[in-house]
């Protein structure tokens, strides 16, 4: 009796493991059923490619112009503020002006002045030549009516004739002895001599009263 029970346990606890089992995979195949499947396509990993060339503008500058060419005298299209790190495509024959990329302007690069700048460590940038000189839209033209208003001409005064004066006239002067000094003998000479005879009439005098 007992032999026969020990063999039917082994059986029962055989089946009783069988539907544990067959619960377990139907259960299996219900949630995984339930899970959304994964796609079998290959999914592209996304790998860091190098910037490459750049630029950082310089802390002291609150902020740089960038022009549509290496140079002043082309037009301003923007400007990059202090810290900015700004790709680089390459630079001018000189070295002076550095081409950046710039979306939003025509053809999506722009030129800064270098020294306002810094190179990133282990930039390398080729020379590439400037655009064309721009034309100015309009030329400048002087009106003459409005630059004759600014030239002032000098009315030269008109000098007053010379008018020659009269003749100098000379006065002349008449002796007073009525013309008797017109003699030629000079007035000295004659005092002298009368001084002299009067001299040699006193010492005949004085001799005679001896």
């Amino acid at each position: 009796m007992k032999k026969y029970r020990i063999r039917l346990i082994f059986p029962c606890i055989g089946g009783i493991l069988f539907i544990f089992l067959l619960f377990g995979m139907l259960l299996s195949s219900v949630e995984a059923n339930s899970l959304p499947q994964l796609p079998t396509l290959n999914i592209p990993t996304v790998t860091g490619t190098p910037v490459g060339a750049a630029i950082t503008v310089k802390i002291d500058q609150d902020q740089i112009n960038v022009r549509s060419g290496p140079g002043t005298f082309y037009p301003k299209v923007g400007v990059l503020l202090a810290g900015q790190v700004v790709p680089a495509k390459g630079k001018s024959p000189g070295g002076e002006w550095i081409l950046v990329d710039y979306p939003g302007v025509e053809g999506g690069s722009a030129w800064l002045y270098a020294p306002l700048v810094d190179l990133v460590p282990g930039s390398v940038l080729n020379i590439i030549e400037p655009p064309p000189t721009p034309t100015p839209l309009v030329t400048a033209t002087i009106d003459p009516t409005l630059a004759a208003q600014f030239i002032v001409t000098s009315v030269p005064t008109r000098l007053s004739t010379f008018t020659e004066p009269p003749p100098l006239a000379i006065p002349t002067f008449q002796p007073a002895d009525g013309g008797a000094g017109t003699t030629g003998i000079p007035p000295g000479l004659i005092i002298i001599s009368l001084l002299t005879i009067g001299t040699l009439i006193g010492i005949v005098s004085f001799i005679q009263r001896r």
